[in-house]
């Protein structure tokens, strides 16, 4: 079957030039080849993918823009590219980029919007490294600031690089073209920062350094309220900020400036001081007027009375202004005429009006001291004549120390009641023990200082002393019902009759079945020590039924003493007895040998 031969089997043309390659060229020799493809390529442009060349406009079409890049084939890119550009025309020359040279079609890839991006990104970059300004359309308000459009690439001004002022109407600035600096870059996710702000700031540092250059203490200079605090208030001077503070700003004293001032209020200011490297200047509105010292009244002299208002109180004192600038001091002690200084703010408060007495004067150093207790008469005066020694009086219990209390008879007049002057029969650690604060108490005057302004006060002295009668009634050795009030470390305190205390050491304490007496317990108690100087009474329990256990064993003694007497008077006559017996005995026997010996 394989040697048959198809009848419609073409053959072969004999003529036909078998040396033609593949691609159906032929008659080539490999140099001619060389050759001529060298020729072919030096007609094209050398070109890389993703780069930045320019084009040609060789043509139109229903969609696009034909564009000669000079490489072998032309480029197409849509119309919407050239959106800007309504006036394109063929010859026109722009940049694009070549993305791909030849797509699977065969077609050359360009974009103007990316070339366009590309060279927008290196202008970016590079006005950032040169720090050149740049203008800027302003597209759009977005969340915390504005879309800014900087070489046609989207750029992010935030609010605080508007203005160096706070903007609160961001609204104002769309569709404006604004001068910027490129402040920041995000390389990864190329997002641009800009700031509107740094130029108004370079702006006003080289008006600073002008201004600065010419400035010169004492001098009086226009500006405006700018922004206030509660120290003190910054000054537009044009271009350059000056503190005002709030100490400078009257002579009188204010808690805030906007007392005096407010916003955007135009006013004159002198230069106190300025510093050149740090571009501070302080400045100062009272000192463009006169100081209110150099013109007080001519009344206003020692013991004249002024009125004012409380505009200061320390822990000392208050300070009384009677005029803008011009403040005395009230010293607490010139506050009452009471010897117990309390705090200022008990006899005053901020904002009172007062009256007060000049008590001295010093103009030139500008220092006043007032008095409000000159106001009335001194209670001192006459003391005597209305406290007389030994007159009973009434007063407030006003103040309390260990030692003894303060009782103010009158306003200004105090006398001390020793803890020792409470009670005749009580032994009192603290005054509270026996009165309160605020508490009336009746008192006997017993001492009057007049020159030290001290009154001494007695509270038992209104009775009679009960210890020379307590003498005789507790007496050494009497017996007496007690309750026992307290147990200290070392002795009770008992309560006995009349309202008298005594101690008895915790040892006096033992009861006869060996128990110790308790708090509350009523025991009958013996005295064992009395001093009437020091109003001591000392007093034992256990001593009552030891003393009753001694006698018993006396009694016992004397029983045993007595059956012995008995004993022995019974064993002498029994002695005697039986020394009669024996003498008997003694005799006959003498008889018997008598008898004997004379046989």
């Amino acid at each position: 079957m394989s040697n048959i031969i198809n009848q419609n089997t073409p053959t072969p043309d004999a003529d036909f030039d078998w040396s033609m390659d593949k691609a159906g060229f032929g008659g080539y020799s490999k140099e001619e080849h060389q050759t001529l493809a060298s020729l072919y390529e030096n007609t094209l442009n050398a070109f890389n993918e993703k780069e930045i060349v320019k084009g040609a406009v060789v043509g139109f079409t229903e969609k696009e823009v034909v564009l000669n890049i000079g490489f072998k084939s032309d480029g197409l890119i849509a119309k919407t590219e050239f959106r800007d550009m309504p006036d394109l025309k063929v010859g026109d020359v722009i940049e694009v980029l070549l993305e791909t040279k030849e797509d699977p079609n065969g077609q050359l890839i360009l974009s103007r919007k990316k070339a366009m991006s590309e060279r927008a990104w290196e202008n970016i970059l590079q006005a950032q490294e040169t720090d050149v300004i740049v203008n800027g359309y302003v597209k759009t308000r977005t969340k915390g600031g504005l879309v800014v459009e900087v070489f046609g690439i989207d750029t992010f001004l935030p609010g605080s690089q508007i203005d160096t002022k706070p903007i609160k109407d961001y609204d104002v600035y769309v569709g404006q073209t604004m001068p910027f600096k490129v402040v920041k870059v995000n390389h990864a996710f190329k997002n641009v920062v800009i700031s509107h702000k740094v130029l108004i700031e370079e702006d006003i540092e080289k008006q600073k350094s002008d201004i600065l250059s010419k400035l010169e203490k004492g001098q009086v200079l226009e500006g405006t309220v700018k922004n206030m605090t509660s120290f003190g208030v910054f000054i537009d001077l044009g271009g350059v900020d000056g503190l005002l503070h709030i100490t400078d700003i009257s002579w009188g004293r204010i808690n805030h400036p906007e007392e005096v001032l407010q916003l955007d209020q135009k006013i004159n200011v002198v230069v106190l001081d300025f510093d050149d490297e740090k571009k501070r200047i302080s400045l100062g509105l009272k000192q463009l007027g006169a100081h209110p010292w150099d013109s007080l009244a001519e009344n206003l002299v020692m013991g004249a009375k002024v009125t004012g208002k409380i505009v200061n109180i320390a822990d000392y004192g208050a300070f009384l202004e009677i005029a803008p600038g011009v403040e005395g001091l009230i010293h607490v002690s010139e506050m009452s005429w009471s010897q117990h200084l309390r705090s200022p703010q008990d006899f005053l408060k901020m904002g009172d009006d007062l009256e007060a007495v000049i008590l001295t004067l010093d103009k030139e150093e500008r220092k006043m001291s007032l008095g409000v207790k000159q106001l009335k008469a001194d209670p001192w005066v006459n003391i005597q004549e209305r406290y007389p020694l030994n007159s009973r009086q009434k007063g407030i219990v006003r103040n309390m120390t260990n030692y003894g209390l303060f009782v103010e008879l009158e306003e200004g007049v105090d006398g001390l009641v020793h803890v020792s002057d409470l009670s005749w029969t009580k032994k009192i650690k603290h005054p509270n023990e026996f009165v309160k604060v605020n508490q009336e108490l009746e008192v006997l005057v017993l001492e009057v200082d007049l020159e030290n302004r001290r009154l001494s006060l007695g509270h038992k002295q209104l009775d009679e002393n009960p210890w020379e009668a307590f003498e005789t009634l507790f007496s050494v050795g009497s017996e007496h019902e007690g309750t026992i009030l307290k147990i200290e470390d070392k002795s009770a305190i008992v309560a006995l009759p009349y309202g008298v205390e005594g101690y008895a050491p915790l040892k006096q304490l033992q009861k006869e079945d060996k128990k110790t007496a308790k708090e509350d317990e009523v025991l009958t108690f013996k005295v064992t020590e009395f001093n009437k100087d020091n109003r001591r009474i000392v007093l034992s329990h256990t001593a009552l039924w030891k003393e009753e256990e001694v006698v018993k064993k006396d009694a016992e003694v004397k029983t045993k003493e007595v059956e012995k007497e008995k004993v022995a008077k019974a064993a002498k006559k029994i002695n005697e007895s039986n020394e009669k017996s024996t003498f008997g005995d003694i005799g006959g026997l003498a008889e018997l040998k008598a008898k004997m010996e004379g046989n």
